[in-house]
């Protein structure tokens, strides 16, 4: 069962609300985000194009900037190497633009998933040197791959890397660390050391996107032309969960403004076939529906796919890739739901289940499926989860983790077992030997130092907030907390003591629970989408099966539960009434 934890933070709540205007439930909801200062406050809900940050604070980028801008002058070829994920292709699509607005000779290549694994290498090397390239430059990727960079500079080709995973590190026997950077001759990463870049949770696309502002800036190109990338940075920062707080928020709120007024016409024919309107796409819509079929391009053939849906300059041809991604992302799908039970079944009758952290071996799994397999095992056990598959010369993995453990410099640890390895705190990918599993799982366990309070999932109260409280307007008053997402999670209100007044089934495949509730100061309609037999379980250990029944026959109950919530509005035929979405139930004794 999850841990249920009330945010605590104070504050002058109803003179926050003053200053801004805004319901004092939004400042409390704010200051539990973090904010502390007044002009956090006011860049979190007025932040704009000018408070973006300036592209010349991150270290290296002003080098690669000056390196790129003369290969231009001098008509040299160069090759954009980006990755096969929504961060990658979009990443790639921003430089591609950017640069040959600037005038350079350039064209992109992808990795191959499957042939070539994550990120630059040899081969895609090889091939670049051979077909004339000059000049590399990587987007998301290239800041682990020294062995890869130091065989280009030996063919003599000039390399520029623009990445924002962490850099690899070695650490000696006092515990010192010293990154270990590759030998390109620029390296844009913000999280460098000695980079002064004030966000160091951007994603790779706006990494892409700073060095073509710069590149502007110094070409003397309007800055304002910038501002077409913004929906690609966009959708790149809520694809690859980067944290929607600081600029990351700021860059959100603008692209998604664009999605919704003027996408590219690759993205709105993608929002035709999945059934989005344009005017209404959200964060959500990015994570769980774009960015599924975007990265179901690269998983199941090929990347290039999804670029040049970006890329379309038509309808005719942008439908056409669109229905293409959509095909792809129902085939995932299925793929996705089969690996994911072969994993469930595995851990339940093996000894995995008294594992901490999970490593989790599936042969005939598509490899690309690894990751999100890996978070949906971590969302049922809530461990970090290591999901591999066979691969070319051994098996590859990829890895989800909880708070409180950081995957990256867990593996750093295991190092000697990989032929390849890179990631973040909270996710990571791996290649190596598979005669090397069952030692990577011993290690893994025996170094990691979680508690058990650690293995429960906590799920933070923005507040108690009685249904009286729940008005048109008040619930109008909390779209200024959007965009949500990592970092900046959609408000949880909670209450205890509720009754249920009415209970039935909804829906073609009776899925959702529909109900009146009340706490006693009010009652409103409720809906449920979870999981129904756990609820009827819960209810039937709790209070008996007699009382279900009474629920379901709308005859009064003894049935009292502690939900968590979140207030919407339910439009119905031009009728809109009050609505919670209940997201957790539980008993309290």
């Amino acid at each position: 069962m999850k841990k249920w934890i009330q945010h605590m933070k104070k504050a002058d709540f109803y003179a926050l609300g003053q200053r801004f205007s805004i319901d004092p439930v939004v400042a409390r909801i704010m200051r539990n985000r973090g904010l502390e200062r007044e002009e956090e406050y006011e860049q979190y809900l007025y932040g704009g194009w000018e408070q973006l940050y300036e592209p010349s604070s991150m270290k290296g980028l002003k080098e690669a900037v000056s390196m790129i801008e003369k290969k231009i002058a001098d008509k040299k070829s160069i090759r954009i190497i980006g990755d096969y994920d929504i961060d990658g292709v979009n990443a790639t699509y921003i430089l591609y633009r950017g640069l040959i607005r600037a005038g350079a000779i350039v064209d992109s290549a992808i990795p191959d998933r499957m042939a070539d694994g994550y990120g630059i290498n040899e081969n895609l090397i090889r091939q670049a040197y051979e077909a004339g390239r000059d000049t590399i430059i990587t987007c998301d990727n290239g800041i682990a791959a020294r062995e890869a960079i130091a065989y280009a500079k030996s063919l003599g080709m000039t390399v520029v890397i623009t990445d924002h995973h962490d850099v690899p590190y070695e650490e000696n026997e006092h515990g010192e660390r010293t990154q270990v950077l590759p030998p390109a001759d620029a390296i844009a990463d913000p999280k460098q050391e000695g980079c002064d870049y004030p966000c160091k949770i951007i994603c790779g696309a706006v990494v892409a996107f700073k060095f073509i502002q710069l590149l502007y800036q110094t070409l003397s190109i309007p800055l304002e032309e910038t501002k077409e990338f913004l929906q690609f940075a966009a959708m790149a920062t809520i694809g690859d969960v980067m944290e929607l707080r600081d600029e990351n928020r700021i860059l959100v709120k603008l692209g998604l403004q664009q999605l919704r007024t003027r996408p590219c016409p690759g993205i709105r024919a993608l929002m035709e076939e999945t059934g989005i309107l344009p005017g209404s796409i959200s964060s959500y819509h990015i994570g769980f529906v774009i960015g599924p079929c975007l990265n179901a391009s690269g998983r199941l053939e090929t990347a290039k796919h999804a670029l040049k849906l970006l890329q379309a300059e038509n309808s005719a041809e942008a439908n056409v890739l669109a229905r293409k991604l959509k095909m792809l992302n129902d085939e995932r799908k299925t793929l996705t739901e089969s690996g994911m039970q072969e994993a469930f079944a595995q851990i339940e009758h093996t000894q995995l289940k008294e594992d901490t952290v999970l490593v989790v071996y599936l042969p005939d799994c598509h490899e690309s499926l690894a990751g999100i397999i890996a978070g949906r095992i971590r969302e049922r056990y809530y461990r970090p989860v290591l999901v591999f598959t066979d691969a070319e010369g051994g098996v590859k993995g990829s890895g989800r983790s909880i708070e409180g453990y950081h995957m990256f410099e867990e593996l750093t640890k295991c190092k000697d077992l990989f032929t390849k390895y890179g990631g973040h705190p909270m996710a990571a990918g791996v290649s190596m030997p598979k005669e090397h599993l069952a030692s990577l799982r011993q290690r893994l366990n025996a170094n990691q130092h979680l508690t058990q309070e650690d293995l429960v999932e906590k799920v933070y109260i923005d507040a108690v907030m009685p249904l009286s409280y729940i008005s048109e307007s008040m619930i109008a008053g909390l779209n200024v907390l959007e965009p949500f997402g990592n970092g900046n999670a959609k408000p949880i209100f909670a209450l205890q003591h509720i009754q249920i007044r009415r209970l039935e089934q909804k829906g073609r495949e009776r899925k959702i629970l529909k109900m009146l509730v009340s706490d006693g100061t009010a009652q409103i309609e409720a809906v449920y989408f979870g999981n129904i037999e756990e609820f009827e379980h819960m209810i039937c250990e709790e209070f008996g099966e007699d009382q279900l029944d009474d629920l379901y026959s709308h005859r009064p109950s003894e049935v009292d539960l502690a939900i968590l919530y979140y207030p919407t509005i339910n439009e119905y035929m031009g009728r809109r009434t009050l609505q919670i979405n209940i997201q957790e139930f539980c008993h309290i004794k």
